[in-house]
């Protein structure tokens, strides 16, 4: 049994299953944002088939009604997985940057209440900055629904020149795909059609209505078993045409197209995305194609209504170390000792989710006013420094005073040793870096964990 220190007080496993799924303080701050939720003036618009905000973790039935076209003329950054983990705190950020926002999600990994949960924390933001909060709508469906998504694009389409459909879809930020290594590699069919084939009907009917604006969510992933070795990963390591650049030696040195030593299904999926994209980029100069390589997200938004909340079994470390901390597991499972590391635990490039979150509301901004040429073009999204698993542990016990029990186990298929970003192409060229660090990380999902089980 895992003491927690005061206050956070647990009673037995069943007690907390049987806890409110989402449990919200009565503070000042957050009754502000509950009257913020029923003012019409500020509640953002809504229509049949789109949700709006109602009392705190109510699953609303609205969510699963047919949709109608959307009334306004307003732009809108359509966000597809929206309501993920790195997907709801796009959006949250998207809105803060002025984005009206769709977000279609089939929520086969998310909650429907995640969606209560992004208003909660735009409208607290809104309050506070006196600016009206931008319009955010909700359609629950599949990406690879065809026909759905066609009646989506024709409610914002407008007429264009010579039969060319426009759209009111600013640019596109694409998350629906699926992403467990380990998974990917005992499915690796699911993976293919979800996010390969998903992708390049995904794209043919995007360019049908001229959305051309595309940013990907890639990964670290495509760098294979150059993560094995003991230098930061750049952008060059990986590329789908050839090129020249200045290594950190100084040397010049030719980029060719492939890859080396990717470790799973899922990884191939991403490198197969990525060169698909080059070639649509480099066949068409009408689109705008960033691919953001994320490293490892964790943390939360400082406000604590956001956080990750996998649907099974989660395979990210944060989300484990969380459920031991809970009580759901009674250990952590630390994959391998032997790595030749400073303290033999494997090594990674750990970003603050709402860092990231800011790279891709920057990655848009740069396509939008060309500060990226037209064509494709792959950034990392990390800190560039790393830390263990070991250090990661420490750091939440840390915060939290929660002894976090743990077990040396053998390594995961699929897993490498160490994974740190390169990351100055994109504080040149989308003038992006992150502010936050692993304390940051685990006291906001410290923050999160007890804003979801206090009673």
């Amino acid at each position: 049994m895992v003491v927690f220190a005061n206050p956070f007080t647990f009673t037995s496993r069943h007690h907390r299953r049987s806890l409110p799924h989402s449990f919200v303080p009565q503070s000042l701050s957050e009754r502000l944002v509950r009257d913020m939720l029923f003012s019409e003036e500020n509640t953002p618009e809504s229509s049949p088939g789109i949700s709006r905000a109602t009392t705190p973790g109510t699953e609303r039935d609205v969510l699963f009604d047919p949709p109608s076209p959307l009334s306004d003329t307003d732009g809108y950054v359509l966000v597809t997985g929206g309501l993920g983990f790195i997907g709801s705190h796009t959006v949250v950020e998207l809105m803060k940057e002025g984005h009206n926002v769709v977000i279609v999600d089939d929520l086969s990994n998310s909650a429907s209440d995640v969606f209560d949960r992004i208003l909660k924390t735009a409208h607290l933001h809104f309050a506070r900055t006196g600016k009206r909060c931008p319009k955010v709508h909700f359609r629950n469906m599949n990406y690879r629904d065809v026909p759905a998504m066609r009646n989506l694009l024709d409610s914002v389409s407008l007429p264009g020149l010579q039969n060319e459909r426009r759209s009111r879809f600013i640019g596109v930020i694409h998350f629906a795909a699926y992403k467990a290594v380990e998974e990917s590699i005992r499915q690796p069919m699911r993976y293919y059609h979800n996010n390969v084939v998903g992708l390049l009907d995904f794209l043919a009917l995007l360019d049908e209505y001229s959305v051309r604006t595309f940013i990907f969510s890639s990964s670290a992933t495509v760098y294979g078993s150059l993560a094995d070795g003991s230098k930061l990963l750049r952008e060059e390591h990986c590329v789908h045409e050839n090129g020249l650049y200045v290594d950190v030696d100084g040397n010049t040195k030719l980029s060719e197209p492939g890859y080396a030593g990717i470790t799973s299904p899922y990884g191939r999926t991403k490198y197969f995305g990525e060169a698909i994209l080059s070639d649509i980029a480099r066949s068409d100069p009408r689109w705008r194609i960033l691919a953001l390589r994320y490293f490892n997200p964790v943390g939360c938004d400082v406000e604590g209504f956001l956080g990750e909340d996998p649907k099974g079994d989660p395979s990210n470390l944060l989300p484990v170390v969380v459920k031991v901390m809970t009580g759901q597991l009674s250990e952590l499972s630390v994959y391998g000792d032997d790595w030749n590391t400073p303290d033999g635990t494997a090594v990674r490039d750990f970003i603050h989710v709402t860092d990231l979150a800011k790279g891709h509301t920057a990655a848009l901004n740069a396509a939008q006013t060309r500060q990226i040429p037209a064509g494709f073009r792959t950034f990392n999204l990390g800190t560039g420094c790393g830390n263990s698993v070991t250090e990661v542990v420490k750091a939440m016990e840390g915060v939290s005073k929660v002894i976090i029990p743990s077990k040396i186990v053998s390594r995961r298929d699929g897993d490498v040793q160490s994974s740190v970003a390169a990351a100055d192409r994109a504080k040149n060229e989308l003038g992006w870096t992150t502010e936050k660090n692993l304390h940051d990380a685990c006291r906001d999902t410290y923050n999160y964990l007890r804003l979801r089980t206090i009673i």
